[in-house]
């Protein structure tokens, strides 16, 4: 029978410079090295385990060759050390899976513990670099196991006998109670010099240690306090930590329909999706990961801000050409598998309010002034007001005709707007006059041209009879008051229209097997971080109770790692896209901060809005006071 394990199956640990997923069969069935944006050496996950993958388990019997998926499993408190235990008819066993933090060359170390009894247990590791497309050459190097091809190599250090049969490397073997075994798996440029095996004790001990002390910084106590903490975990472990850049997702092409064409690669930094991830970072306390993103941003756009992509690579790159890769099927079938991505190149006006949203949001919570920071936040102004009046491809990417996307002219506000504060608060140099009447225009178009008065909502774009989720966030970043009944009436269309019975939020309406709005054939399923806003709008809205049973059903969908996927189908019960993805950990953390906020006496003034996450840590204060324009 055809192995096919479902995205929720899949752990992740990493090293905040790349990462793996771990499948509850004791599976890595993705793996880039060095880097995340790296060629996968384990890419199975887009096809089978025969495309590359390392698998420690039970030995399954010969009359059951599937057999063997993990009794129980869940990470070592707030880390990301995962921790994987069998239980067979001659014993029990556990694996500790974990990659330590690192300077240099990136290790995966998989420690294997006896608990009860006796356990048969079997390594076989197939590396295939290249995303597949290559079989490397192995061979013994005294007891160590050497992969190369090309550029890279791979060593494999063990206290147990390996064989290479075909490619795999095989190790099997027994442990009994309190007997221990371990595997490192070691990167290095194949013309380098062999690494050294770590001391895995020290090893283990360390990676917990780190994340010990990281989540410790965290300064969220509030209700939901485990997913928040699981969330911002996830979210430090998509940070590459040499640049400060975080990626959308560690994934490429994991579908957003089983057997569709939606599969883009996400292992980039996108300026949306770093920003809000930092935002919800600064929210729980993070503060040095909002001076390392926003170093990342200098260098990535300070020299060319005229020419501002929506996205660059982990380290600043500009150039992430999207191709195919025909060898590789895809998940469950779904073709084709792509690397790279063609969005970069976009007009997406929004990106320009989730940057200065932050930078905003670093200066409330103390982030230092730096006036290099300051002079590109003015000379992104100065090109936002010449372009906020074009249409763009908005934030959902579309591939179709540029429209005027009301999300993206509500976050051109939020610019000027966050602009305007930080001139009144003596933390830029600009003329102010022009600022203020800039925000009455556009406020002043986007109620005009952007609202159905018939239907009282706002609408997908201008002269649109479609909607579209972005417009939850209209009273979350102040544009309008939460009890105007426009929001009111965008809040009961979009759950009217985009929404399941149980409040699961679809972005827009796909057009099915014809070619819709965003250029694309084909569905997808609900959008987690739209649900997630929608919770939020609820709760903005008064409607308290509502939004705290969506969320509470939001986090059910988690998996039993506490881990979410971009999108989840609603008919299938299954998470769909790539995973995890940095949007729906934000929208956990941002949603979690909002509800404890208003759940608190003293913040149930609706005139009162929060900016996304914002907090004021040691001023009693809970929140920004937003003066929103009206048309």
């Amino acid at each position: 029978m055809k192995r096919l394990p479902r995205i929720e199956q899949y752990g992740l640990i990493g090293d905040m410079q790349t990462s793996a997923h771990v499948c509850d069969d004791g599976s890595i069935d993705w793996l880039c090295l060095p880097r995340f944006d790296s060629p996968a050496v384990f890419p199975g996950l887009l096809g089978t385990q025969e495309h590359g993958s390392w698998q420690i388990a039970p030995a399954p019997p010969a009359d059951q060759p599937n057999a063997g998926a993990v009794a129980e499993r869940g990470y070592c408190g707030d880390s990301l050390v995962l921790e994987s235990v069998w239980r067979t008819p001659t014993g029990s066993a556990r694996v500790l899976d974990l990659m330590p933090p690192r300077d240099g060359a990136p290790q995966i170390v998989r420690i294997v513990e006896g608990v009860t009894g006796e356990v048969a247990m079997v390594s076989a590791m197939r590396p295939k670099p290249g995303y597949g497309s290559v079989s490397p050459w192995i061979h013994a190097v005294g007891a160590r196991m050497v992969s190369e091809a090309g550029a890279d190599a791979l060593w494999l250090d063990t206290n147990v006998q390996q064989v290479e049969k075909d490619g795999v490397v095989v190790s099997s073997f027994k442990v009994a109670a309190d007997q221990r075994v371990a595997f490192v798996l070691s990167w290095c440029p194949s013309h380098g010099a062999a690494p050294e095996v770590p001391d895995l004790k020290a090893a283990l001990a360390e990676t917990l240690s780190f994340w010990r002390d990281w989540t410790r910084e965290c300064t969220y106590d509030g209700p939901y306090r485990e997913a928040v903490v699981r969330s911002v975990i996830t979210l430090k472990a998509l940070t590459y930590g040499p640049s400060g850049g975080i990626v959308a997702a560690p994934t490429t092409s994991l579908p957003e329909e089983i057997g569709g064409g939606r599969n883009w690669d996400y292992r980039f930094t996108w300026l949306r999706d770093a920003s809000t991830s930092l935002a919800a970072l600064l929210g729980t306390g993070y503060r040095q990961e909002a001076e390392a993103w926003r170093r990342w941003l200098l260098r990535a756009v300070a020299g060319d801000p005229e020419n501002l992509q929506i996205m660059y690579g982990i380290t600043g790159e500009r150039d992430v050409p999207e191709r195919v890769l025909p060898w590789l099927p895809g998940y469950e079938g779904s073709a084709p598998v792509r690397v790279g991505n063609g969005a970069a190149d976009q007009l997406q006006l929004d990106v320009y309010g989730e940057v200065i949203e932050t930078l905003y949001l670093a200066h409330e919570n103390g982030v230092a002034h730096c006036a290099d920071t300051a002079a590109l936040h003015q000379r992104l102004v100065e090109h936002l007001v010449q372009r906020w009046q074009k249409p763009d491809e908005g934030i959902w990417e579309i591939r179709g005709k540029r429209r005027h996307f009301v999300h993206s002219k509500v976050m051109a506000w939020v610019a000027i707007d966050r602009t305007v504060r930080l001139v009144e608060a003596g933390a830029l140099d600009m003329d102010l006059d022009p600022l203020v009447e800039l925000r009455e225009t556009i406020h002043h178009e986007v109620c005009t041209k952007g609202f159905d008065p018939e239907r009282n909502t706002f609408t997908q774009s201008y002269g649109s009879m479609e909607l579209d989720a972005a417009t939850l966030l209209i009273p979350r970043v102040g544009f309008l008051p939460p009890d105007d009944p426009r929001v009111i009436g965008t809040v009961n269309a979009v759950r009217s229209e985009l929404s399941t019975a149980d409040g699961l939020v679809y972005r827009y309406r796909t057009a099915g097997q014809h070619v819709g709005v965003d250029g694309l054939e084909g569905d997808e399923g609900a959008f987690l971080l739209c649900s997630f806003w929608l919770v939020d709008a609820l709760a903005l809205t008064g409607q308290l109770d509502d939004a705290h049973a969506l969320f509470e059903r939001l986090l059910a969908l988690r998996n039993d790692l506490g881990l979410l996927a971009e999108e989840y189908d609603p008919v299938r019960l299954r998470q769909l896209g790539n995973f995890p993805q940095a949007f729906s950990h934000m929208g956990v953390v941002a949603s979690a901060l909002l509800l404890h906020r208003l759940s608190t006496p003293s913040t149930q003034d609706l005139g009162t809005v929060p900016a996304p996450l914002a907090t004021s840590r040691g001023t009693g204060q809970t929140g920004i006071r937003l003066t929103p324009q009206h048309a």
